[in-house]
């Protein structure tokens, strides 16, 4: 099985015949087979040449980076091999179809917002505290439907996201209170975890659209724009309260991260190297976590339900089927 690869230290990263080298400052090498690797994900200094460039187009492997706050820059992303000129004519017809694209983002929101309503209904099980959250959270995620545009759907989700975190000061706990989501840059240890995982996030579900026929660029709920591939962050919404708000939540309350792995510059909080290689772990092992699929009858994981999730826009936009958005089942 294909599994992602994170390097956090500086490096130097070779072809060596159908392996990949990688060279530590420290001296220290490894190989890996490149039948074994799905993406890589590189957080220190790399050194590489074109050379690696053109093996990794070869095997379709991406290579996403992030800048020395932990942050998402930009990706590498090979030449597409699954081109489909019907697939993209369609997925522009679905995009500039006002009627359509605002069922699908719709979708979209209205996924997130049960994921997050389960996260919710799971703490609310061992404390108190959290009815009034879920009830204005449920309110709003009935009125989705009465959006007339993009731009009332998002005003929709940002009331949800406000609501939602907002109740983290109820089950999380943490040195000091939550008290809004800051992003540019993040300004304390909640913000900074969100922010980091929600690149990761944003990679990962990038990684899967390249193994479809879908075109990252033409979206549906965030706008089209020219530096990003804004697809991504489409389907990134209806999976970070279950992989990305999960991992933090465990972190936090096991204790596995404190104030100790998190450095302020500034007016700018970002997580250590080993408070990045914590998350990372718990990040990777969250999306290789299997879980009984109820209509396969099969176990998938998480990373395979991204995948699915992009088959499933796939199947609307040809008008093979309603689009209907992840959402969790237990």
């Amino acid at each position: 099985m294909k599994r992602n690869y994170y390097l956090l230290k500086n490096s130097r990263i070779r072809r060596k015949d159908n392996t990949i080298c990688i060279e530590y400052e420290s001296g220290e090498k490894k190989n890996l087979p490149v039948a074994d690797i799905e993406a890589f994900y590189l957080f220190g200094e790399m050194d590489l040449n074109t050379k690696l460039l053109n093996f990794l187009t070869q095997e379709k492997i991406p290579l996403h980076v992030f800048n020395y706050y932990g942050y998402y820059s930009g990706s590498y992303y090979p030449r597409e091999h699954l081109n489909s000129g019907f697939l993209l004519v369609k997925q522009v017809e679905a995009y500039k179809d006002e009627k359509k694209r605002l069922s699908i983002a719709c979708e979209f929101i209205s996924g997130a917002a049960h994921n997050i309503l389960c996260n919710l209904k799971y703490y609310q099980n061992r404390r108190s505290g959290l009815e009034h959250y879920i009830e204005d959270i449920e309110k709003f995620k009935k009125r989705l439907p009465e959006a007339a545009c993009i731009m009332e759907l998002m005003a929709f989700e940002g009331h949800i996201r406000d609501w939602y975190y907002q109740s983290f000061n109820e089950f999380l706990d943490l040195p000091e209170p939550f008290e809004q989501r800051v992003k540019r840059p993040p300004d304390n240890m909640i913000n900074t975890l969100i922010s980091f995982g929600n690149s990761l996030m944003y990679a990962t579900v990038l990684s899967e659209i390249y193994n479809t026929q879908l075109n990252p660029t033409v979206s549906y709920l965030h706008e089209p724009g020219e530096r990003r591939f804004s697809l991504s962050l489409d389907i990134s919404e209806v999976f970070k309260p279950v992989i990305v708000d999960h991992v933090i939540f465990k972190l936090i309350n096991t204790k596995m991260l404190s104030e100790k792995d998190f450095d302020k510059d500034a007016n700018c909080c970002y997580l250590t190297e080993n408070g990045k290689k914590t998350f990372i772990r718990e990040y990777d092992e969250r999306l290789s976590t299997t879980i009984k699929h109820r209509h396969l009858k099969r176990n998938v994981s998480y990373r395979r339900l991204i995948r699915m999730e992009c088959y499933k826009v796939e199947k609307a936009i040809l008008g093979e089927a309603e689009y209907r958005a992840f959402q969790a089942w237990w």
